[in-house]
């Protein structure tokens, strides 16, 4: 049996564009991508931490460096500039690929520059991107 797991996440992302009148897709940085091992076309499933909003689409690699997250199309309707987003991408698992299995979590920066790797979380775990920000 393959079981579907959460492969890979990006936390906390920050909106930096919508383009409704674009084909579709979610566009993110490049670097980004690279951290959390998500290729172009992958699907994935977004949670807006602003307003609750929770979609799916597909990647699109945007320019390195740039900390782009551009949502596109019709998933512009579900997001705005300056929105908090959790990207989350999953695959299938064999049993046998289970057993050293961690997914891999990458918070960032308020300019959506990766800033911490992770191979795990805990439920109670929270995190802040930018110091002092409040609980």
């Amino acid at each position: 049996m393959l079981r579907l797991m959460c492969k890979a996440k990006l936390h906390g992302v920050t909106v930096t564009e919508a383009n409704l009148h674009y084909i579709g897709s979610i566009g993110i940085d490049q670097d980004l991508l690279d951290a959390a091992d998500i290729l172009p076309y992958e699907w994935l499933t977004i949670a807006n931490l602003t307003t609750g909003a929770r979609f799916e689409t597909y990647a699109i690699a945007g320019p390195r460096g740039s900390g782009l997250i551009s949502l596109n199309g019709a998933t512009a309707r579900l997001g705005h500039p300056g929105d908090q987003l959790i990207v989350m991408c999953t695959g299938l698992f064999s049993p046998a690929e289970l057993t050293d299995f961690r997914p891999r979590v990458v918070f960032v920066d308020g300019a959506n520059r990766p800033l911490r790797l992770a191979e795990t979380e805990a439920a109670q775990e929270s995190f802040h991107a930018e110091p002092g920000a409040p609980a």
